[in-house]
């Protein structure tokens, strides 16, 4: 126990004896019921503390004590186990040099692609779980001989005489014909009625995909909110303090040089990062009125000019897909094939091209011209797979046309009988497509430029030189194929499965890229503000595909002869049929309500009741961050005056007469009530003054016994700016 010190027996009546206030704040402290770990004590009053709080009389049993021990070792068992899962994890060395040598914003790329590879896992999962294993192992009664209809066509055509027939097999593969009565494809999936199975596959196999899409919606969103940019919540005007970067960013723990040399390149990719951002905030706050006027008629007039050719690209996408739907009698039926992804492909590499081009013309800050370029990007992107869905949807569904065997089996029945797998098939092609593009690029692009530059001397190599590394166009890749594999969940259950080797190859082909082939971005790219990017645009690539999802398996009617459900107007109906035998009549009634019009104006009101009390809390948090701020200026000046009144009054010494002080005077000066420990919100510890007794700034002893130099109440601070005695 810290002992208190002596003090002089002169004290005016009123005041109260350092022993007693020590007596009363340990009584306090022992009282309390504030955990130790959080007061803010040295370790070794926290013992003191700690052993106060025991009962009296009563000494720790020996169980009590084993329980601690486990505790403390459970404790770092799990921290062990946590850092062996971190170590062990996929791609933490890559991802960690990667970091290193390119900075956070690089890096962000690449656990963005781990990411859309768990997803895709976990899709998997789901449907090797609740449908593929089932259908194994109940092996459910057979379906019965497929129906063979009658279809009234006007020249209705037969097999293709013109097809190419060299390298047929790789053209099936690489089209997906080779995979069509497998389990990779709708078609190929068959069973008996529900009645006589008792695990439903039919519902398992609807209810996959949209589980699917959920899981991924969560975690999206998770993400999403845990990647906000800090400064949304702190304000446009906080700067981050580059003191604490520099004096803390250094890991004494490094031993390896290879280490230091990475540690080194991280470092200085967050000051370019901090400046750099510095930078871009001072140009906005010196632009003028008539300045912003300009750069915004401006952009009003690039973005029209964007606007139309993004009209333009959609277009030729939906004509090509038509197209290629319309031929299929004609000899070059095979290369027609890849004719909708190579449109698509060519439309969103002349695209940014063109942008950039149409953007540089008017001279913008590099900031302004990376975020219009990247925003139409996107657009273009989503915009151009939204038009393929719709070209798709109005060939074989007729989604907008009048033809016959539309108007008797709700779907182009007579080019496409089994109309899923046609889907399938399109959104196969496409994912193949991209990832050979992925390839292609790399390896017949980026190298050959590299070696190239790299062998060759002169102005035009110079101006060429290496390929830039581009994140946002490489997330919008990566976001094009993970949406094209959500918009097959229905269609091709197992695309996930062939999504996720190429991430994982994708991967590797992207580290070599970048770390032999390419140069860093010149602009960089700060991680929180790029995993929110990168998660906002997978979420519009969700909600792509979900939206023609949930009408398919609304509104459509399925396939007559092949598939899960041959018999129902649309895949939903299963869900009714599944009530109707399950369930007893007031179940089937509550559900009947849940799904029904009336429930959604309830539903609606509670949603906007918890979306009212989401935004008031938001504020009052804002609110309230804002008070403490004020608060926290108001206490620094007042340590800032009192540290100059310190300074400013003389300290008595030993000589000074010790005659009685008037009680009012002591009674209203400030006092430390913090016996033998550091007062809370002191500025830190400083060494002790030399003299026989503890003065305060107004030349008061301080009742703290066994805190020597200057108590927490007088420690030295100075004046605000301006601030006078």
């Amino acid at each position: 126990m810290l002992l208190p010190r002596s003090v002089p027996s002169e004290r005016a009546p009123g005041v109260p004896e350092p022993e007693e206030l020590w007596e009363a704040e340990m009584e306090r402290l022992r009282g309390s019921g504030a955990p130790v770990r959080g007061l803010p004590y040295a370790m070794m009053d926290k013992r003191l503390i700690w052993q106060l709080r025991e009962p009296a009389g009563v000494q720790t049993l020996r169980w009590q004590r084993w329980q601690r021990r486990r505790q403390t070792v459970e404790r770092r068992l799990r921290e062990a186990a946590q850092r062996l899962v971190r170590g062990l994890g996929l791609w933490e060395g890559a991802l960690y040099e990667i970091g290193g040598l390119f900075g956070t914003g690089i890096r962000s790329y690449f656990t963005f692609l781990r990411f859309l590879l768990l997803l895709n896992l976990l899709s998997l999962l789901f449907t090797a779980s609740f449908v593929l294993l089932p259908l194994a192992w109940l092996r459910p009664p057979d379906p019965g001989p497929v129906l063979n209809l009658t279809l009234q066509c006007p020249g209705s055509s037969q097999s293709q005489p013109g097809v190419l027939r060299f390298h047929n097999q790789l053209w099936h593969v690489l089209t997906g014909r080779a995979f069509t009565n497998t389990y990779l494809f709708y078609g190929a999936y068959r069973v008996g009625p529900e009645s006589s199975s008792v695990y439903s596959i039919r519902l398992a196999y609807l209810l996959s995909p949209l589980a699917c899409l959920l899981l991924c919606f969560c975690g999206t969103l998770q993400r999403m909110v845990k990647g906000l940019p800090q400064k949304t919540l702190l304000g446009q005007g906080y700067q981050a303090p580059l003191s604490a970067k520099v004096f803390s960013s250094w890991d004494f723990c490094i031993r390896v040089q290879e280490a230091a040399t990475i540690k080194k390149h991280e470092i200085s990719n967050e000051f370019k990062v901090e400046l750099e951002e510095g930078r871009r905030f001072q140009l906005m706050q010196r632009q003028t009125r008539a300045q912003r006027a300009c750069h915004l008629l401006s952009y009003l007039r690039v973005n029209v000019l964007i606007g139309l050719l993004v009209v333009g690209a959609i277009s030729a996408i939906f004509w090509a897909t038509k197209y290629s739907q319309d031929n299929k009698e004609e000899s070059l039926f095979l290369l027609l094939q890849y004719l909708p992804p190579g449109v698509i492909a060519l439309v969103n590499f002349l695209g940014p091209l063109l942008f950039t081009f149409l953007v540089q013309l008017e001279n913008y800050p590099p900031n302004t011209e990376v975020n219009l370029t990247l925003i139409w990007c996107v657009v273009l992107k989503l915009a151009s797979l939204g038009m393929f869905s719709l070209s798709l949807g109005q060939t074989i569904l007729c989604i907008g046309r009048d033809k016959t065997s539309c108007e008797s089996y709700g779907y182009n029945a007579c080019d496409y009988q089994c109309w899923e797998n046609s889907v399938g098939e399109e959104l196969y092609k496409l994912s193949i497509f991209n990832f050979l593009l992925t390839v292609a690029f790399a390896f017949l692009v980026t190298l050959p430029r590299r070696l190239l530059v790299d062998r060759f001397s002169g102005r035009f190599w110079a101006w060429l030189e290496r390929e830039e590394f581009l994140v946002p166009k490489n997330v919008l890749d990566i976001v094009a194929g993970q949406t094209v594999t959500w918009m097959g969940l229905f269609y091709c259950p197992l695309l996930p499965l062939l999504n996720s080797v190429f991430l994982f190859l994708t991967f590797y082909i992207k580290k070599y890229t970048l770390l032999k082939n390419s140069r860093a971005s010149s602009r960089p790219f700060r991680a929180s503000s790029s995993t929110f990017f990168f998660q906002l645009v997978l979420l519009l690539g969700l909600l792509l595909a979900a939206v023609p999802l949930g009408y398919v398996v609304s509104s459509i009617h399925s396939s007559w002869d092949c598939g899960l459900f041959t018999n129902y107007s649309a895949p939903w109906q299963v869900v009714p049929e599944l009530v109707a035998l399950g369930l007893p009549p007031i179940g089937q009634r509550a559900l009947h309500y849940l799904g029904s019009h009336a429930f959604s104006f309830p539903l609606l009101i509670m949603l906007s009741l918890v979306l009212t009390v989401c935004i008031s809390q938001t504020q009052a948090n804002a609110r309230a961050i804002h008070r403490l701020r004020k608060q926290l200026v108001w206490v620094q000046e007042k340590w800032h005056l009192v540290e100059d009144l310190s300074r400013l009054l003389p300290e008595p010494g030993p000589s000074d007469s010790p005659g009685p002080k008037s009680p009012a005077s002591q009674a209203s000066r400030p006092r430390s009530f913090c016996p033998g420990f550091p007062c809370p919100g002191s500025p830190g510890h400083q060494a002790p003054r030399p003299g026989p007794s503890v003065v305060d700034a107004a030349g008061l002893r301080s009742p703290c016994p066994g805190q020597h130099g200057t108590p927490a109440s007088a420690r030295r601070f100075r004046f605000p700016r301006g601030a006078e005695l």
